[in-house]
């Protein structure tokens, strides 16, 4: 294992880590502000309390955000240091931007957002939860010009040794990937966060506890109506980044389907085993005809194979293929559990249906698993480039000792599996106490609402 590959194991994990934090925090900051607008609107007690909730959720999550996203811009210096001064010049300016325009406005009203409820008033308190989770959005909207720029790559010129040069600002930004990739994405994000949400309601409504009962009801609802909306919407924008990923990365979606010849009215191969040094597929169960309607729709649309390219320049097919099967198959139980909750609701079935409150607690991590495999597809996908097209991967690394990779490798894996488990730790002791147990404690001596004020039980005597 020489320093390539376990440079690449190593930004692989931490990404992929990392990935999993605002693919939550993204669409919790936004049903946190849902749940902030419902207060202000009704005055229903149940919304503050939920919002309180998540609230702290939400703090947990967002610091392992933080933690794990500045290691990977240490990483990126370290351990990819050909990358970095090859493309600096291009997306250096995109990562500046994400820090002055979305992390600076989060860490501005993060601190309103976590502690000042009690001390701004609702209405200031709802406009530092808003302006949290646009930033969320704008940090998502920058990273991902980057990677897109990284994957379909335009507006720039090169230099006579090696480094990229933008030509067009606003081409850079929004390349022709761009807009599937961010709205995928931040779906993504607000899929997974409705999932997690209605995974820890249905936790609250099987166990019963009558004080949690109210905000159990109404965050259940909540959440599967957003996903009833957002999975099928999910849907369509997959198939509609994998139209664009068919015009301007072919090669990556012959991996996708494992398709090694060009040929039009092409099967859909749900399973098979992709042989690479046989180029063929072992075991392959297709469906005649209908991949050319999926990926083309076109009856008798074409698709690129992977003949059509040296071996050298194609991607690793196993991972990417089954990777995409995997994504694909959590969106379909995703779509089968909002399906049924609607059914459910129809039939006055929703909030005592035991096996389907079994069901969403089990779709907890679907949507992050979903995640993982959508970027390991992205990224594993583009293979053997790192700009593709023009960087290949292995001139990107540093020129580091293998032994030094590895030791900075088996430290990341022992800390990040720690802070893990803290997050496992900290966030189920919220969740088994239920939202009920989170409300504010008034001071000591004094009742709630009327701070200020004495009151017998503050007279001691000398």
């Amino acid at each position: 294992m020489d320093t390539l590959i376990l440079s690449r194991l190593q930004f692989a994990f931490t990404m992929g880590y990392h990935i999993l934090w605002p693919a939550f925090t993204i669409g919790l900051a936004w049903f946190i502000v849902f749940l902030g607008a419902a207060w202000l609107r009704t005055r229903n007690p149940v919304w503050q309390e939920l919002q309180r909730f998540w609230i702290k959720v939400f703090s947990l999550a967002f610091g392992m955000g933080v933690v794990t996203g500045v290691v990977i811009s240490y990483q990126l210096g370290l351990n990819w240091s050909a990358y970095a001064r090859a493309t600096a010049n291009v997306i250096g300016p995109l990562f500046v931007l994400e820090v002055l325009t979305a992390f600076f406005l989060e860490a501005g009203f993060v601190g309103i957002m976590l502690f000042g409820r009690e001390r701004v008033g609702d209405k200031i308190h709802f406009a530092a939860c808003l302006i949290v989770a646009t930033g969320t959005v704008i940090s998502a909207f920058w990273i991902i010009s980057a990677n897109s720029w990284m994957q379909t790559p335009q507006a720039f010129t090169t230099t006579a040794d090696g480094r990229f040069v933008a030509t067009d600002f606003w081409g850079v930004i929004f390349t022709p990937s761009m807009p599937y990739r961010f709205a995928h994405m931040v779906t993504a994000s607000f899929v997974t966060g409705a999932f997690v949400v209605a995974g820890v309601s249905a936790f609250w409504l099987w166990r019963g506890r009558p004080g949690d009962q109210s905000a159990a009801r109404a965050a259940f609802s909540a959440s599967l109506w957003l996903a009833a909306i957002l999975v099928p919407l999910q849907l369509e924008i997959g198939d509609q980044h994998g139209q664009n990923t068919r015009q301007y990365q072919p090669i990556k979606l012959a991996a996708i389907e494992a398709r090694w010849d060009t040929a039009s009215r092409v099967p859909l191969t749900l399973i098979a085993w992709p042989n690479e040094k046989q180029e063929r597929n072992d075991y392959a169960l297709d469906i005649p005809v209908l991949g050319s309607i999926v990926l083309t729709h076109s009856l008798d649309g074409q698709v690129q194979g992977l003949k059509s390219v040296p071996a050298i320049d194609r991607p690793p097919v196993v991972p990417v293929f089954f990777a995409f099967r995997i994504m694909v198959g959590c969106g379909i139980l995703l779509l089968a559990i909002a399906m049924t909750g609607l059914f459910l609701r129809w039939r006055r079935r929703l909030y005592d249906t035991r096996w389907y409150q079994f069901a969403c607690m089990a779709s907890v991590p679907l949507g992050f698993v979903a995640t993982l495999a959508g970027w390991t597809i992205t990224e594993v996908g583009r293979q053997p480039w790192v700009v593709y097209g023009h960087l290949r991967t292995a001139h990107a690394v540093s020129p580091l000792a293998g032994g030094a990779v590895a030791s900075s490798l088996g430290v990341a894996l022992i800390l990040y599996n720690l802070l893990l488990l803290g997050f496992f730790f900290y966030a189920g002791q919220m969740v088994f106490r239920g939202p009920s147990n989170l409300a504010p404690t008034p001071p000591v001596g004094r009742p709630a609402g009327a701070q200020g004020l004495p009151d017998a039980t503050s007279r001691t005597k000398p």
